[in-house]
């Protein structure tokens, strides 16, 4: 069976600057252990938290005065939604269920701070739970897959499962209600259908049809003969298992029915809470009619009860704050209060509003009565004497005291107010993701507006409660950095998701990066985020990783020497001394720098652009000068080639620029002064060449992105296309490399696999090159490549699997960096190969760089043209067109339009001004930076479709020595006028030649919109 495809993530949450102590979002859930005062609730924050309640009547009847609630503990039990809870195993464990598609059950009596263990998993949401009883081994649960399954609660998996749609095919099979006894389970949900099922073999008993919308809550009393459903239709329906149909249909709510709460065996007392905020009690104990029993609106809150539960004489109603409400209970045995006589607007109604009654009435407000039905009527014989009964809904006689009802029925809940709140905190519930891709703006639900350093995981400032539009546009930036996370706050935290095909594509400038160091840092030297905050936020276990590897290469070198000694005896055998296929480099720091060639800083070149719109091509690769030093530290290699002369420097193009400009394999540059180099000259010789084992490890599959830092010349230049190379060089490098490792031994795609996979070559290199120093092949990213970050030691780090089997990612690694180094074992089977390939040997997954495409032409022509208008390259193409990586900055263009239009110095200290000092690039007749990137360029300026036009000229503040500007002098010498028309000599430096009729200044060029462009010829 061939494996599902799926691919692992890295999550992590920033920590919050408060405590623990309570929800940051709604309360989802409620469960009440009445034996061990104690109240469980679980948010839409993915916690749960327990509550000590000093609240004497839960153990007896004392009246005793309650304490105020107090908090417990919480557990980060999901990493989604809490969508229900429910108690068993005799109150000793909690099972919850939540939008992570996971069960997990917690023992909060356990001292452990270990996340609850998984019993259980849907492919979807899981929206319900059921527990039949204290005693019972097993626990029901539901959701938005269309299934229904049963639990072990030893974590023993599955026993059951039930296809809730049965055999209706229907879209609308998911369950958002579930009830269990040990005789049957009774599911519901968008079908409106109520289905019972036998809990033992799965089949369905019978269905209720009957509710015209959503069913929302289920209850099932003891003996499992009574179902009592609540829907979305704002109806409470009570059916009957035995006769098999619906025996009751309860109207007291004008609203849906939310939740339904019943403590007593035969459900004869329950509460019913709706959507706008009503909670109902009921108490049908001692009437002859079902009908006729008692019916209290007991609570109003301001939004909608999700969830209720109660014990003793205190009700407790969970919303979509953070905060919990504990109410006093109505008795519903009490006799019932006369009515109140109808005033006009009274300050009555406002005291109610804004303090809570002084003491518990004794007697049933008579406005606080709801009909169950239509047919009800008010229970006359615990009204007092005297009092007119309220009228029927259903058109019956209207009693004498009518007067009192002319409101329509209006009712007043017993109370308004909660007894008291148990707070929660405020967790996050809008973000706004800054232009530099390093910082976030988050709002709470208090409304506070914050800015975070997602690399640093700390909160920057707070701006307090603004509207987070205007705070965005006092810090954003301008600058343009590609996505490499995804921000998520479905949690009231902040977390960073980062994705193996896109968490490498952003990078920044480090002189951008507010670093403390700036010592080890190069000129134009870039940083990847992504990279950056992955070595850090697994620092520990890199540091682990290299003990353990020095412990383990000692080791193997002293086991091959003694194996050396006891084969002294046998004649010496001549080892060849051959290019190994195993790592081990010899130049740790060189490997390191190469390794980080691959994905970001391929490709970055000014090249002519082949096609119109064409983002991506290889480079054609060359020495640079010291105008275009490398700008990443996998560019190293770039520092170590000189030039030896000018004609040299101007022998191509690129050679200049070889880390900017780039050629397309579609052409050659027409005027050199030097055929191209061969193949085996592509690339510049460093002073310490790696080992032969290092060269074999570029062509594995595992470091295929260094191949586009070795920048290759096509064997057949107008030929090859620019999109078959690299496919041709996968095919035929890393195809042998993994037959030749299967044939010997497989290796898993995790952490341990690498560890193992090294530890093999190890062993090979020391049986092929005895007497040779073992060097580690264990090479993380050094601090110039990734400066030293200090994560707060609370960061949550998870390690995530999406796969097509669940709508949202499996946690299959859940830790705090200050455990991380503790978790070394779970680590190395849960960590994929693609991040320690990152951590371990500094290699990241091979990605083309995107590239920008654009024209370059002189500000009102005011300087020559850098190539030729109208040459057309061998496709038919205008070779004017050129393109770069989307990071290269505005001053390396300048330094490019220098070097194919200025003379070089004879005298270096003649050309001490930068090339950015002296000339200026504009787009869209806006000045450039000489900072800004192509990317930005292109998204703040020239803000339109197609290639850009960037124009530059020259500013006055050095005079300029264009290239045949000396031979058109000695012209202008032989004759009485300078003519400033004249044809330019052709030079062979000039790539593609000038066109004869270009003008080239020959003296002072004329005064262009930042002043005179001061060009001289000498």
């Amino acid at each position: 069976m061939a494996r599902k495809l799926s691919h692992q993530r890295v999550t992590y949450v920033l920590p919050p600057s408060d405590a623990p102590g309570g929800h940051r979002l709604g309360v989802n859930g409620l469960a009440i252990d009445s034996e061990n005062p104690t109240l469980y609730s679980g948010g839409r924050d993915g916690v749960i938290c327990s509550w000590d309640l000093d609240n004497p009547s839960l153990t007896s009847s004392s009246s005793e005065k309650r304490g105020p609630t107090k908090f417990r503990n919480q557990v980060q039990a999901h990493t989604h939604w809490i969508n229900d809870l429910v108690l068993t195993r005799n109150n000793s464990a909690l099972v919850s269920a939540s939008s992570d598609t996971t069960v997990r059950l917690w023992r909060p009596q356990s001292e452990t701070e270990d996340v609850p263990e998984i019993i259980g998993k849907h492919t979807d949401y899981v929206k319900a739970l059921a527990s039949p009883g204290g005693q019972s081994t097993w626990v029901a649960s539901g959701g938005l897959d269309h299934k229904l399954y049963t639990w072990d609660l030893s974590g023993k998996g599955q026993i059951l499962s039930i296809d809730a749609c049965g055999r209706d095919n229907t879209a609308k099979g998911s369950i958002y209600a579930l009830g269990a006894v040990s005789s049957v389970i009774a599911s519901g949900g968008p079908e409106s259908v109520v289905r019972v099922w036998d809990p033992k073999s799965g089949k369905l008993i019978t269905k209720f049809v009957g509710h015209t919308s959503m069913v929302r809550d289920i209850l099932i009393n003891r003996d499992g003969d009574t179902i009592m459903t609540a829907s979305s239709d704002q109806t409470v329906k009570v059916w009957s298992l035995t006769a098999g149909r619906c025996m009751h249909t309860l109207t007291m709510h004008n609203d849906s029915v939310w939740s339904l709460y019943s403590n007593h065996p035969q459900l004869s007392v329950f509460y019913s809470s709706d959507r706008s905020g009503l909670v109902a009690k009921t108490d049908t104990r001692n009437v002859s009619e079902y009908e006729q029993g008692t019916c209290v609106a007991a609570l109003q809150e301001h939004e909608g009860v999700v969830k209720v539960v109660a014990a003793g004489d205190s009700i407790w109603t969970a919303t979509p704050k953070s905060s919990i409400n504990r109410w006093s209970d109505v008795d519903t045995t009490a006799e019932i209060d006369a009515p109140k006589e109808r005033a006009g607007p009274s300050d009555s109604d406002t005291k109610s509003d804004k303090s809570p009654p002084k003491e518990k009435p004794t007697k049933i407000p008579y406005e606080s009565l709801l009909l169950l039905s239509n047919t009800s009527t008010l229970p006359s014989s615990r009204i007092p004497e005297g009092v007119a009964l309220r009228p029927a809904a259903n058109g019956q006689p209207i009693s004498p005291r009518s007067d009192l009802d002319d409101d329509l029925g209006l009712t007043i809940p017993a109370y308004s107010l909660p007894e008291e709140t148990v707070e929660g905190q405020h967790g996050l519930i809008k973000y706004f993701l800054l232009n530099d891709r390093k910082r976030t703006l988050t709002q709470d639900s208090a409304g506070e507006v914050v800015l975070w350093d997602l690399l640093k995981c700390i909160p920057i400032k707070s701006f307090g409660k603004r509207h987070m539009d205007d705070v965005a546009s006092e810090v954003n930036t301008n600058e343009s950095v590609a996505h490499w996370c995804t921000i998520d706050i479905r949690t009231g935290k902040l977390s960073v998701i980062l994705e193996p095909g896109r968490c490498f594509d952003a990078e920044i400038y480090a002189d951008e990066a507010d670093l403390e160091d700036h010592s080890q840092i190069r000129e134009d030297q870039r940083l990847n985020l992504g990279k950056w905050v992955l070595r850090w936020l697994f620092a520990p276990l890199v540091d682990e990783q290299v003990t353990r590897d020095a412990e383990y290469r000692a080791e193997a070198v002293a086991k091959a020497e003694e194996l050396a000694k006891s084969n002294a005896i046998s004649a010496p055998v001549d080892i060849p001394s051959k290019s190994l296929a195993v790592p081990i480099p010899s130049d740790p720091f060189g490997r390191g720098h190469d390794s980080l060639t691959g994905p970001t800083s391929s490709g970055f070149g000014i090249g002519f652009a082949t096609t119109p719109g064409s983002l991506t091509s290889p480079m054609l690769g060359h020495a640079p000068t010291s105008h275009n030093l490398g700008t990443s530290p996998g560019e190293s290699s770039d520092y170590l080639m000189s030039h030896q002369s000018a004609d040299v420097a101007r022998s191509s193009m690129s050679d200049r620029s070889s880390d900017y400009f780039s050629s397309p394999k579609t052409h050659a540059p027409a005027d050199t002064d030097k055929p191209l180099p061969t193949p085996g000259e592509q690339t510049p010789t460093p002073t310490q060449a790696p080992s032969e084992p290092d060269k074999e490890e570029r062509k594995k599959g595992s470091s295929l992105f260094g191949k586009k830092f070795r920048m290759d010349f096509p064997k057949k230049l107008g030929r090859t296309s620019s999109e078959v190379k690299p496919q041709i060089q996968e095919e035929k490098v890393e195809e042998p490399e993994k037959s030749s490792i299967k044939e010997e031994k497989v290796f898993e795609s995790n952490l341990s696999g690498l560890v193992e996979r090294t530890h093999h070559e190890y062993e090979e290199f020391l049986s092929s090159n005895q007497g040779q120093e073992l060097v580690s092949a264990i090479v993380p990213s050094n601090e110039s490549e990734t400066p030293v970050l200090d994560i707060p030691p609370r960061t949550v780090v998870f390690i995530q699997e999406e796969s097509g089997d669940s709508v949202v990612a499996s946690d299959i690694y859940r830790g705090t960096i200050e455990n991380i180094g503790q978790d070394i074992e779970k680590l190395e089977k849960s960590m994929p190969l693609w991040l320690a390939d990152l951590l371990l040997k500094n290699q990241m997954p091979f990605k083309e760089a995107v590239k920008l495409a654009f024209t370059l032409k002189p500000y009102d022509d005011s300087l020559p043209p850098v190539v030729k208008p109208d040459t057309v390259s061998i496709n038919g193409t205008n070779n004017s067109r050129l393109n770069a990586n989307r990071m290269l900055r505005a001053k390396k263009i300048l330094a490019y339009v220098s070097e194919r239009i200025e003379e070089l110095a004879n005298d270096p200290a003649q050309d001490a001004m930068k090339p950015e000092e002296y000339l200026e690039l504009y787009c869209q007749h806006s000045l450039i930076p000489p900072n800004m990137t192509l990317a930005t360029i292109r998204a703040q300026f020239w803000r339109s479709g197609g290639d850009m036009v960037l124009n530059y000229k020259c500013n006055g503040k050095k005079e300029m020595r264009l290239i045949g500007s000396e031979k058109d002098s000695d012209k202008a010498k032989a004759t009485t006028e300078a003519h400033t028309n004249q044809q330019p000599l052709s030079q062979p430096g000039i790539p593609n030649g000038e066109d004869a009729s270009t003008s080239l200044p020959s003296s002072n060029q004329s005064t262009t919109p930042s002043g005179s462009a001061s060009v001289s010829n000498t």
